[in-house]
């Protein structure tokens, strides 16, 4: 950033101007480009703004030794400039579109980020889906919410936070608005998909339009977009140190609001989310209704980052004990009854059905005769993964990358977790990396079941799209959790299969085939979070200390005292 020392209209009086701003409107019309740097939190060295537990939380101590993964991080600490918000990559560029470093892709990636900028009133708000003119724009002229987590986490890197602070005021503005389906309202709290800035020449005014589901395939709100707009804040915080955003009397309602949805009593039974299939990433039907592990690891990690950002008033302390009991329950229920290893899997072999009493071992009245032949060769000894999804009579046993990498950062996955879902990944290389990483989901679904789980959509055929496709920007996720599992070796190889063709290939949206062979057949050229997810994952392998704004420690509250009886 820039200052003017020496200026009449000096950083000071911009502070002030700061101070007594009392809305989210007021503030984006300060001029944040003639700030000092943001101030820093002096947690560093005291232990890390993610490695706080519900015990420190509520009572300010933890009465817990470190974890191995904690005693990694504050190993990495004693290296200059751990978790400072004042270090620079060295694949980074602050205000050039060429970017220095080893690889040529690098600066290529920058410039074509850069392009994808969209502004209003002068101002970033945020990056459009792709960049790709060859075909109908459809909604790929849009910012995503979800798509532009991966941006943000570049542009933090970089020492840009000003694009992230205006891109998530302007999504809480959004989510301000009425929201209407046909005739039916949307809560309150729900947060848009994404939105695109209308330009009119001849007023020469700009306005904001945006979608909460009303315009998407299926007509579906996204359950996703509330909880990256939270973790989204939260990195922020974490990558700047400063709280002011989060503070915001709006931020701390736009909070309450995403969080009041979620934590809504009604008949369910379980404390995993229900939804409807394309609430999410997978934003087609692809058989993800019910509770994808895609949403319930989001959740989780919401849950989490919102402990961290909301302020204990009244209010927010009627809110961080809903959290915590959520929490309690959530992890217990997803390590358990979602976790599968070769254990589990001859422990479902050999399940007896129609039990009834709390004694019951097959709790969901699971039919073993409903276990794919595909899943006994697919699952290694050492390995492990959180199913798909988790129902009366249903499980979903496909492997789904984001959920699980999800899981890992979040601390959803214990260490012993963690290690197996990377054991897996090392074990069936060519199966879920292949020749382009990642695979969303694994394995495809074809022939009579594609017909009635997919409704015969020609877009999700096997190998493609969602049903099996090969997606880049999963490559950020990866790397993550990699670094966080003392992995890095995994991500330098699946980053550099990707380096092989990715710039080449016109930085696609996904890739199709068994391995990731072929540029997918509908597939967007120039897809904006295919770029950012591979800077963000070249910048987390350099510098490890970037993980810790998308990665929290795991909390020992959170464990469960297992008993062998009520084992699933």
């Amino acid at each position: 950033m820039s200052t003017h020392s020496g200026d009449a209209f000096n950083n000071d009086s911009i502070i002030r101007n700061i101070d007594s701003c009392s809305s989210v409107a007021e503030l984006e019309d300060i001029d944040f480009s003639r700030l000092p740097r943001p101030r820093n939190l002096n947690i560093e060295r005291q232990g890390s703004y993610d490695e706080k537990s519900l015990t420190e939380a509520q009572l300010g101590f933890s009465p817990h030794p470190p974890s191995r993964a904690e005693n990694f991080f504050r190993a990495l600490e004693h290296f200059d400039g751990i978790f400072s918000p004042s270090k620079r990559s060295e694949f980074t560029t602050p205000r050039s579109p060429f970017g220095q470093g080893p690889h040529p892709m690098i600066a290529e990636a920058w410039d074509s980020l850069r392009r994808t900028l969209v502004h209003f009133r002068g101002k970033p708000v945020g990056t459009i889906a792709a960049q790709d003119n060859s075909d109908e724009k459809l909604n790929y002229d849009q910012v995503f919410v979800r798509d532009f987590v991966p941006s943000a986490l570049a542009f933090l890197i970089n020492r840009e936070p000003e694009i992230v602070r205006n891109f998530l005021l302007k999504t809480l503005r959004l989510q301000s608005w009425e929201k209407k389906i046909d005739r039916f309202q949307l809560g309150e709290g729900v947060m848009p998909a994404s939105f695109k800035v209308l330009h009119d020449p001849v007023r020469n005014t700009e306005t904001l339009i945006a979608d909460f589901g009303e315009s998407a395939i299926g007509r579906v709100a996204p359950i996703d977009s509330g909880f990256w707009w939270i973790i989204l804040l939260r990195a922020y915080t974490k990558s700047t140190g400063d709280t002011s955003l989060s503070e915001l009397p709006e931020c701390q309602k736009g909070m309450r609001l995403i969080l009041s949805l979620c934590l809504s009593e009604g008949f369910d039974t379980f404390p995993t989310l229900l939804c409807a299939d394309g609430c999410s990433m997978i934003d087609r039907r692809m058989g993800v209704y019910g509770y994808p592990i895609e949403i319930q690891a989001l959740f989780f990690m919401a849950l989490r980052c919102a402990l961290l950002l909301l302020n204990h008033d009244a209010e927010g302390k009627e809110f961080v004990e809903r959290i915590v009991k959520r929490l309690h329950a959530l992890s217990y229920h997803m390590r358990n009854y979602f976790w599968l290893d070769l254990k589990k899997l001859n422990d479902i072999y050999r399940y007896k059905t129609e039990e009834y009493s709390h004694t019951a071992v097959n709790k969901f009245n699971v039919m073993p005769d409903s276990l794919p032949e595909w899943v006994f060769d697919f699952m290694p000894v050492s390995g492990g993964y959180f199913l798909g999804n988790v129902g009366p009579s249903n499980m979903d046993f496909r492997w789904f990358c984001l959920g699980n990498c999800i899981a890992i950062l979040s601390s959803l996955a214990t260490p012993e977790q963690a290690t197996k879902i990377m054991d897996l990944i090392e074990s069936r290389w060519n199966e879920l990396v292949g020749e382009m990483p990642l695979k969303v989901c694994y394995p495809a679904i074809e022939g009579h079941e594609w017909r009635i789980v997919t409704g015969c959509d020609p877009k999700n055929t096997r190998w493609s799209y969602h049903n099996g496709g090969s997606w880049p920007v999963l490559l950020w996720l990866l790397t993550a959790a990699c670094i966080k599992t003392g992995r890095p070796q995994i991500a330098r190889r699946a980053i550099e299969l990707a380096e092989q063709r990715l710039s080449k290939d016109g930085w696609p949206e996904y890739y199709d085939g068994k391995l990731g062979r072929f540029i997918g057949k509908q597939a967007r050229k120039y897809q904006t979070w295919s770029i950012a997810g591979y800077l963000v994952a070249k910048m987390m392998l350099e510098d490890p200390s970037h993980l810790g704004m998308i990665s929290l420690e795991e909390d020992k509250q959170l464990k469960p005292v297992l008993k062998r009886s009520a084992s699933f």
